[in-house]
């Protein structure tokens, strides 16, 4: 194959990959949430990550709605230099039991507005909150946002993505959330850390036996030749 076909098609291969990294790197540029320590009974952080879409305005204010139908007890703001940070409370249509605590109101809005400068053209930043409890048996929660530009302009990130469906254009924020299990590897070294030392009397006696077998086998051997010359 002639090598200037090779280095051609290597060009072509290199500049598709590229296009679609970039591709997929626009698809995901939107408003996200994630929780290094969400589980359902607990409390966790939750951090927003908002990007600027934009090449000349910047990103300064930041609307976070909380999930009206799973609402929560406690509900803690990250303060960040530059950002002026506001918390709605409103009464609950009825009243919604968290654990041991009954809430007939709970906070749904928390509000970031810039008072510098905020997040610059293609730039990000994050916004956490400290949350709790989670409610059980709930596997997602979705968080609508709403994006403000330096120009005016405002992005709605509110949109929930059906199951099996596309993802949608300005899809909400959504954190999927896990079930408190042990980890399989912790279980794993649980079950080894257990087994550990029947495991290393086994192989004692294991040695022990080979030992002796070999002692036998050698015995054995040199009483053959006297037992056949009789």
């Amino acid at each position: 194959m002639p090598r200037r076909f090779v280095l051609r098609a290597g060009a072509i291969a290199t500049a598709s990959a590229l296009v679609l990294v970039g591709a997929a790197g626009v698809a995901s540029a939107h408003v996200t949430v994630s929780s290094p320590d969400a589980k359902p009974g607990g409390y966790a952080k939750l951090v927003f990550r908002v990007p600027t879409e934009s090449d000349n305005t910047s990103t300064t204010k930041l609307v976070v709605s909380l999930p009206a139908d799973h609402p929560f007890a406690h509900v803690g703001a990250q303060v960040k230099d530059g950002w002026k940070v506001e918390k709605k409370e409103q009464k609950l249509p009825a009243p919604v039991k968290v654990g041991d605590v009954t809430l007939t109101k709970a906070i749904t809005t928390i509000t970031w507005t810039a008072t510098a400068g905020g997040i610059p053209a293609n730039d990000f930043d994050e916004f956490a909150l400290s949350v709790g409890k989670l409610h059980e048996g709930v596997d997602a929660l979705s968080f609508p946002a709403v994006q403000t530009y330096s120009d005016g302009e405002v992005v709605k990130w509110t949109e929930v993505a059906k199951d099996g469906a596309d993802e949608p254009e300005h899809p909400a924020p959504t954190l999927k959330l896990a079930a408190a299990i042990t980890p399989v590897a912790e279980i794993t070294t649980e079950t080894k850390d257990a087994s550990d030392p029947l495991a290393r009397w086994l192989g004692a006696a294991g040695l022990l036996v080979g030992v002796l077998g070999l002692a036998f086998g050698l015995r054995s051997r040199k009483s053959a030749p006297a037992e056949s010359g009789s």
